[in-house]
């Protein structure tokens, strides 16, 4: 048997693979991003979170190439996407100068929670609530925002367009973080109605 073959056999009960490795280290970095950015140091915080938040398509990729979707990892991978992005709005928020308010870090951590906790029933009544498009671009200008953010802190003198930018990905963010989370509220109900066995 090949290498290959060996790798998409069944993993199904199998947690010890690449992807779910990966996830594991994602989380720790998450925890490291927070550290640094609580301790003032914005760039070393910037370039890990970009690798950490990178490494999310990485383990994607590969849990569906070699056939490595396991019931641990398809929990574990939303979870740190989540821890990564709430730990640096939380430590962000300190910092008067990050441009994220208090308020987006709430709003982006409660739409966390309601989608999650909805995302549990549906799957818990056996039925498919993936990931949307909307969700996806949500995760990429949350990312964005908090990159820009770290930039603007980082910088002595920041200049007037990085200010801007800034504000406007927090916004975007902000805006498909309501979007998406509505669209996913939509779904749910949808779901819902239909598995309702009418009298």
């Amino acid at each position: 048997m090949t290498a290959t073959a060996s790798l998409v056999r069944d993993p199904t009960n199998n947690i010890v693979n690449v992807p779910n490795a990966l996830s594991f280290a994602r989380l720790l970095l998450a925890v490291l991003v927070g550290f640094l950015i609580e301790w003032n140091s914005f760039y070393s915080a910037m370039w890990i979170f970009i690798f950490a938040a990178s490494t999310d398509f990485v383990d994607g990729w590969w849990a569906r190439k070699f056939n490595q979707v396991t019931k641990v990892g398809r929990i574990l991978d939303p979870f740190v996407d989540k821890i990564i992005i709430t730990a640096a709005l939380v430590a962000l928020c300190a910092h008067s100068g990050s441009r994220i308010a208090p308020w987006v870090a709430t709003l982006i951590i409660g739409r966390e929670f309601l989608v999650t906790s909805i995302r549990a029933m549906v799957e818990g009544q056996g039925g498919d609530f993936s990931a949307r498009w909307m969700g996806k671009w949500k995760m990429v200008f949350q990312c964005a925002a908090i990159v820009s953010s770290l930039l603007l802190l980082g910088s002595s003198e920041p200049p007037a367009w990085l200010d801007w930018t800034t504000v406007a990905l927090v916004w975007s963010a902000v805006a498909l973080t309501v979007l998406s989370g509505a669209d996913y509220v939509v779904q749910a109900f949808h779901i819902f109605r239909t598995s309702t066995p009418k009298n």
